[in-house]
């Protein structure tokens, strides 16, 4: 199966180790992986701040590459830009060839997670993690996507890992994108009332789907000087892990 990997701003510039794991992962599950060197911003940012006209530009640039791919599906590591995809029909108008366009590309977009598992049926995975970890649930990824059971299956295949269901992993991070710049104060307290349950429950590391998620949760566990590692979901499952 030929599939296109849409890697995400943040972990482009951020955290690359996701995209090389994730790479990993589909080709393990014997798909065939094409990467576009020229995508860019999946137009998220702008539209979670009302300007949505902004957005339509990098909707039609994102769903003209992966028309020129040839591939079955997109795959994203990350819920949030996933479930931005997802709501590229909204973008255009209802007779734009456009509108039709975007339904075909949310159709055939998936986060990395849910991929491997459900269009996969994936059955195990590459990585070995010694230690204990909980999950935090992102919010797009959960609220948005429905994605809940699914990386806790994919957790619990990775040998020498111990999973801790974590009290309120539902419980938003505070980042959400640029809430945290225009509410800082807001988005640190969100963030330390839910790392004070973290911190409790003595994981040895924290995993996500989303790197927003993790860096936010990263740079305040260093804050307070945690010994708790902040990890990607792709990291652990392909053995990646730094």
């Amino acid at each position: 199966m030929r599939v296109a990997l849409y890697v995400t701003c943040l972990v482009d510039q951020v955290w690359p180790q996701v995209g090389t794991a994730a790479v990993k992962l589909l080709r393990h599950a014997g798909c065939s992986v094409h990467f576009d060197t020229d995508q860019t911003c999946c137009g998220q940012p702008a539209c979670n701040s009302g300007w949505e006209s902004k957005g339509v530009g990098l909707a039609q640039r994102t769903i003209e590459q992966f028309e020129r791919s040839g591939a079955e599906a997109l795959v994203v590591p990350s819920g949030s830009c996933a479930a931005q995809i997802h709501h590229y029909p909204a973008l255009f108008p209802a007779d734009s060839s456009w509108r039709s366009r975007a339904i075909g590309l949310a159709g055939r977009t998936f986060e990395l997670g849910t991929f491997l598992l459900e269009r996969r049926g994936l059955t195990s995975v590459p990585g070995r993690f010694e230690g204990s970890v909980g999950w935090h649930d992102a919010c797009h990824g959960l609220r948005d996507l429905g994605i809940r059971e699914q990386p806790r299956k994919l957790l619990r295949m990775v040998p020498g890992l111990r999973f801790h269901e974590l009290p309120a992993a539902d419980a938003c991070c505070g980042f959400g994108g640029t809430f945290s710049v225009k509410y800082p104060d807001v988005s640190v307290a969100i963030a330390d009332h839910k790392l004070d349950a973290v911190v409790r429950s003595g994981v040895d590391a924290l995993v996500s789907a989303d790197v927003s998620c993790l860096m936010h949760l990263r740079g305040r566990l260093e804050h307070r000087g945690a010994r708790v590692r902040t990890l990607h979901l792709a990291e652990v499952l392909a053995g990646a892990v730094p």
